[in-house]
């Protein structure tokens, strides 16, 4: 009569937690790099370039890569939203060009509350219209705000009669207050990337935009309104950048026609790079705010060191950046789908 001997199983388990352990501690580190890698390369960039270029660490120069840069990081705010469910907006460089004409004209007409009214509600209908139109007729996103980039850029090439028509804000006006100084523009970032993190991360929208980005069938099947949720960033797109618009035509003091061409695009870059997964599901707001800061300095950087190259050395130093940070979130999110 034969037996069978069994071994020792304590082994299995201790094995077992080690490798559990390993597969925990990577996918921390992973998810870790992730979502603040943007943060952690523009800490880096930051001290070599403070090291390494004379008078980046000035304050005239850190001075103008936040002002310069204040308004058009609403529209990746607003992006930011649009992405995490699993959208894109195409529109926002044209709204932002569209809301400083509007805010320019409602300043003539109307004073003050008119100039900011006016852009924000005219670009939050168009959001809208194109959140139906992605919800309810279930066309692309692409192709709806593509179609909204050309439209609203003829829409405003109409108000303003091709462009011949430049509306200028009355030098008595209030809204000129709205855009003037350094703080101004700083602290209205600042406020609106603070209320959006509390939006994202503290409330049951923000939560849904997490859930939509990640699975919408599975969003649907948990009870989330869906359509409701994903038509209301585009709202929210649209509205933060005719803010944007406007704030930018209050510091220009006019509504300049020939702006806005490409934004939309620096505001996906910026969004993507500060660690928001392009499919959706994922992000931050923080992120977005390095993203978008990481971009500033870089073209800082090359308008001192390369600027015989001209705006073509910014294009390919971003488009480079933007490809190696599209690789390695691709490659970090396979790791983490590893068993």
């Amino acid at each position: 009569m034969s037996s069978v001997t069994t071994q020792p199983q304590a082994a299995e388990p201790f094995g077992g937690t080690t490798v559990a352990a390993s597969d925990s501690r990577k996918e921390r580190v992973t998810g870790l790099v992730q979502n603040h890698g943007g943060e952690a390369v523009l800490a880096v960039v930051v001290v070599v370039a403070s090291l390494g270029s004379q008078g980046f660490a000035s304050w005239g120069n850190i001075e103008s890569i936040l002002v310069g840069n204040a308004y058009t990081a609403l529209l990746a705010l607003g992006m930011t939203f649009v992405i995490i469910s699993g959208g894109i907006d195409l529109s926002v460089g044209s709204m932002f060009a569209l809301g400083g004409v509007l805010a320019a004209r409602g300043s003539i007409d109307g004073g003050p509350v008119v100039a900011i009214l006016l852009p924000v509600g005219v670009s939050a209908l168009i959001g809208l219209v194109q959140g139906l139109l992605i919800t309810r007729a279930r066309m692309e996103p692409f192709i709806v705000t593509l179609a909204g980039l050309l439209g609203v850029r003829g829409l405003m090439q109409a108000i303003s009669k091709e462009g011949s028509s430049t509306y200028l804000v009355p030098q008595h006006s209030a809204f000129l207050n709205f855009g003037s100084g350094s703080w101004r523009p700083i602290m209205t970032a600042v406020v609106l990337f603070g209320i959006g993190t509390i939006v994202l991360q503290r409330t049951r929208f923000g939560q849904a935009l997490f859930a939509i980005g990640g699975s919408r069938s599975a969003a649907v099947l948990m009870g989330l309104p869906v359509q409701r949720t994903r038509a209301l960033v585009y709202v929210l797109s649209g509205s933060l950048a005719g803010l944007a618009g406007a704030l930018n035509a209050s510091r220009l003091q006019s509504g300049v026609t020939n702006i806005g061409v490409g934004y939309e695009l620096t505001a996906i870059a910026a969004v993507i790079i500060g660690g928001t997964l392009l499919t959706g599901g994922a992000g931050s707001i923080t992120g977005t705010a390095a993203g978008v800061l990481l971009l500033a300095v870089i073209q800082n950087l090359i308008g001192v060191h390369l600027s015989k190259y001209g705006s073509s050395a910014s294009d390919a130093v971003n488009g480079a950046f933007l490809a190696i940070v599209v690789i390695v979130q691709t490659y970090l999110s396979r790791l983490q789908r590893l068993p």
